[in-house]
């Protein structure tokens, strides 16, 4: 979590001075593989050559401040409409909608949740699945994603 709170000091300011709102980043390990998954958001829409152009930015300043030792593949994306959520703010934004969140340690048996955002409490995100409501911590959440409505 150190590693990304240090790559979101850098990169966010590049991201606000061009204009979008960093919604948030990942930084994936995958075998010998790592991913840096940026993602931008604008209340106008993201297209293809805003990433490019913000990949561009963001690839120039990691090259000076050289974060990340390991070789890494930068990705810019929109969130799309199947966001991705990282912050409680986040969550609280889609009060209503169906999301699935995934825990870094089971809670009551059970790591991953499908249900729909009632609140959010104190640090928690409230979420009712399966006919029952979960208080799920903020900071236990590895993932989560907004499962999109299409009717």
């Amino acid at each position: 979590m150190a590693k990304v709170d240090e790559i979101n000091a850098l990169v966010e300011p590049v991201v606000v001075g061009m204009g979008f709102s960093l919604w948030g980043i990942e930084f994936v390990r995958s075998g010998k593989y790592t991913t840096l998954r940026i993602y931008i958001d604008h209340e106008d829409g993201i297209g293809v050559d805003h990433c490019a152009d913000v990949s561009r930015q963001v690839s120039a300043v990691m090259d000076v401040e050289d974060p990340i030792s390991t070789e890494y593949t930068l990705e810019v994306s929109s969130p799309g409409m199947d966001r991705p959520l990282f912050t409680l703010e986040q969550y609280g934004a889609f009060v209503g909608e169906w999301v699935e969140v995934k825990l870094r340690y089971a809670f009551e048996g059970r790591r991953k949740f499908k249900g729909v955002i009632i609140g959010i409490e104190e640090g928690d995100v409230i979420v009712a699945a399966d006919g029952e409501e979960f208080l799920l911590p903020i900071e236990s959440i590895d993932k989560g994603r907004v499962i999109p409505n299409f009717s």
